[in-house]
């Protein structure tokens, strides 16, 4: 019989504890002029050695309290049974950043029941910033609760937004759209991690936040944050993975009128 799970405060602190400590271990090896360094996808889609170590401690984590649940990770892939509970896992969300020797990057751990998402938490260690969020309970920052912006002009809100590993060879490589929302809002952010984005719009430092091509590990918890926040998700663009738009429901409108009208004219050409 599959074990089930109880989303109470136990648990979260269990995970709380588990990328806290895996944290640690990311700050200390910050900078390292040594590290090791792999190319995946593209030249610009990076692993490192403490991306691996990173998500074989969380694997290795919650396959002990959870063996038979499935998991779903950057950089091993599926694993584990045929399950109703998926982890789905980025142990370093902003690897560029982190080679680089830049201190924006996050942990970001998520998991769905049914195909549904219960429960999220992305960690930035260097700024000791705890964001989780259970599905139906609100979400939080350090244990605070926090809510999406409640601008609703996009001229006064500031957005964030990344760029596709295939930017240099998609016509689908988010630069039109970024050119077109930097004239129409306060600023664009591109900080170099979805996660942390994602985070930042549940709290309201973005007003919004939008992106092509992510994988699942990329957004699974940000976007539940976002939801429980009070805020929206919005997909588009079936055929490039997850593209997503996230804010309060008033910002993220406006960012799909001005997405859909780019696009419609692109498809007219």
């Amino acid at each position: 019989m599959e074990q089930t799970i109880d989303l109470s405060i136990g648990v979260i602190d269990k995970l709380k504890q588990l990328v806290k400590e895996i944290g640690s271990m990311q700050r200390q090896n910050l900078g390292r002029t040594n590290l090791a360094v792999a190319q995946k996808s593209t030249s610009i889609d990076l692993v490192t050695e403490i991306d691996k170590k990173s998500e074989e401690q969380i694997i290795a984590f919650l396959q002990d309290h959870y063996p038979a649940h499935s998991f779903l990770a950057e950089e091993s892939g599926e694993t584990g049974g045929d399950s109703d509970y998926l982890w789905i896992i980025d142990p370093l969300d902003g690897t560029t950043n982190y080679a680089q020797g830049l201190p924006i990057f996050t942990i970001s751990i998520a998991l769905n029941y049914q195909g549904k998402p219960v429960l999220g938490m992305v960690y930035a260690p260097v700024l000791d910033e705890l964001y989780y969020a259970v599905k139906g309970q609100g979400a939080f920052l350090n244990d605070q609760p926090i809510h999406v912006s409640d601008k609703t002009q996009l001229i006064d809100s500031v957005l964030a937004t990344g760029f596709p590993y295939d930017v240099a060879s998609h016509k689908a490589n988010n630069t039109n759209h970024f050119n077109n929302l930097l004239l129409k809002t306060r600023a664009v952010r591109r900080f170099g991690s979805a996660a942390y984005d994602l985070a930042c719009a549940a709290c309201g430092r973005f007003d919004g936040y939008w992106e092509l091509n992510l994988s699942p590990w990329d957004a699974a918890a940000g976007m539940l944050l976002v939801e429980e926040a009070g805020g929206m998700v919005l997909s588009f663009r079936d055929d490039r993975k997850v593209s997503i738009i996230a804010g309060n429901k008033a910002i993220v409108n406006e960012i799909w009128m001005e997405i859909k009208q780019l696009e419609d004219e692109d498809n007219n050409i």
